[in-house]
């Protein structure tokens, strides 16, 4: 079943040149939604003109070898995300929530007078990304399984009622982001070509983390 992204303009609306946000530690996809604590400065004049505008950001990977750069080389494709959610702090600070809408590639870095970086950015390729599909034949009983084992092994906890309410494309979506997978099999899971091509890449990289893995202890997951 294929479903329209929300927060998704029309494809013929997108912005040539797009801010950029590099970050190692976090990565987006079309329909996932990501929550950010801004405060550097270069970034806080980002939202800050993001807002005044189309509330769109771009965020990407640093190259793998340069994450600890002050200006590092970025991957070939990121995800723009709109701001669906602002707030700011007493200590000031911006807490965001970006929605995924279209990933996109860098045609060309941009020299601007911005704190923050800008790229020219190339839409062409993924124009279907604003149309998700929930229904991708996922075997949910040996996706659980696998999960229950990979969250133990890494200490992280879930609701299991979550996981069965989910539809499908959302589900993959989600786990995609949230896995603390390395940087190459990040990056190959934004620019998997289709939801279900992505969804076949997470399950083979989940079983591949669960049996390269120590042996689960007893579950904390409940």
């Amino acid at each position: 079943m294929e479903q329209q992204n929300p927060f998704a303009p029309d494809f013929k609306d997108l912005p040539e040149n797009l801010a950029v946000f590099p970050l190692a530690s976090a990565f987006l996809l079309p329909s996932g939604q990501l929550p950010l604590n801004i405060f550097e400065p270069r970034y806080l004049q980002m939202i800050e003109d993001a807002l005044a505008s189309n509330r769109m950001i771009g965020m990407i990977l640093p190259h793998i070898d340069q994450t600890q750069d002050e200006t590092p080389a970025l991957e070939k494709t990121g995800c723009a995300g709109k701001i669906i959610e602002f707030s700011e702090t007493p200590d000031g600070r911006y807490l965001i929530t970006l929605a995924g809408i279209y990933r996109f590639n860098i045609a060309q870095e941009l020299s601007t007078d911005k704190l923050y970086r800008t790229v020219k950015s190339d839409w062409t390729p993924y124009e279907t990304d604003s149309r998700a599909f929930s229904c991708l034949g996922l075997d949910r009983e040996k996706l659980k399984t696998l999960l229950k084992d990979y969250f133990v092994q890494h200490e992280m906890d879930c609701s299991w009622q979550a996981v069965d309410d989910a539809p499908d494309g959302k589900l993959i979506t989600c786990l995609s982001m949230i896995c603390p997978f390395e940087h190459q099999e990040k990056q190959a899971l934004l620019e998997a070509p289709c939801c279900k091509t992505r969804a076949q890449m997470f399950m083979s990289m989940l079983e591949i983390a669960v049996t390269s893995g120590k042996a689960p202890l007893p579950g904390n997951c409940h």
